[in-house]
């Protein structure tokens, strides 16, 4: 069994600790083989909680202090200040989690939407944030710089993880009529794809976002889909027809 983590990292971030795991790496067998984190899978929870510990132990942190939160495709952001519990914080629904406490480390879980991960590290304000579709559009990564900024942050970085590139995103109209809908510019993150449907441009989408509200950004270039070696995802799982898939975690500490 292959026990050996894959962690990326990015030279933007690199005056904090952070990684976008891969795969690669774990306990878990079958369809989640390797490192699969998510506690949503049918994978045994025993084994996602040892997962989690080895994820826990390369960032440095203990596993009760690896802050996760329940994602839902929301806008919503949690704040973990002075006193809080990481472990209290899986059951909050929220999709974005940024904090000023140093011993903590920020986690979100993906198998094809963004992984961001975020920090200031002259005013000590990390965030991570789960960024598909909805949760882009609908605001999440705006609400996570806000909340950043809440906290002292004024010059923040950010990276987006391995994510679902354009070339495998094959969407419907429905769902450009709903992103062109709040912005008809939005048309230039889609092209015409082989089956004469549209194709999403979902981390342009996030950069562009993460720009215009003032975010030094870039991606890994990381595609989700065309790795299944290295990464879980769920339209290809999905394409494959197969019964469930597994989740990376992506993870950031002061």
């Amino acid at each position: 069994m292959q026990t050996t983590l894959e962690i990326l990292t990015h030279p933007l971030l690199d005056t904090v600790r952070h990684g976008f795991f891969t795969r690669r790496g774990g306990a878990s067998s079958g369809l989640f083989s390797g490192l699969n984190c998510g506690f949503g899978s049918s994978d045994q929870a025993e084994i996602v909680a040892i997962n989690r510990a080895r994820v826990a132990e390369a960032m440095g942190v203990a596993p009760g202090r690896l802050a996760t939160v329940h994602q839902v495709h929301s806008a919503e952001v949690a704040v973990l200040r002075a006193g809080d519990e990481a472990a209290d914080f899986s059951g909050i629904r929220a999709d974005g989690i940024v904090t000023d406490q140093p011993g903590v480390a920020l986690a979100v879980l993906t198998a094809d939407c963004q992984p961001i991960l975020l920090a200031d590290p002259q005013a000590g304000v990390i965030g991570a944030v789960h960024a598909g579709w909805r949760g882009a559009l609908s605001g999440v990564i705006e609400a996570a710089v806000a909340a950043m900024q809440d906290l002292g942050a004024t010059r923040i970085r950010a990276v987006i993880g391995p994510t679902i590139s354009q070339r495998a995103y094959e969407v419907g109209p429905e769902f450009m009529d709903e992103v062109l809908a709040e912005d008809p510019g939005h048309q230039r993150f889609f092209a015409g794809g082989p089956n004469g449907r549209p194709m999403f441009d979902l981390p342009g989408f996030g950069l562009m976002r993460l720009r215009e509200a003032g975010v030094e950004a870039e991606w890994t270039r990381h595609c989700t889909y065309a790795d299944p070696e290295r990464f879980f995802s769920y339209r290809r799982s999905t394409h494959q027809n197969e019964a469930d898939y597994g989740r990376l975690i992506s993870v950031i500490a002061l």
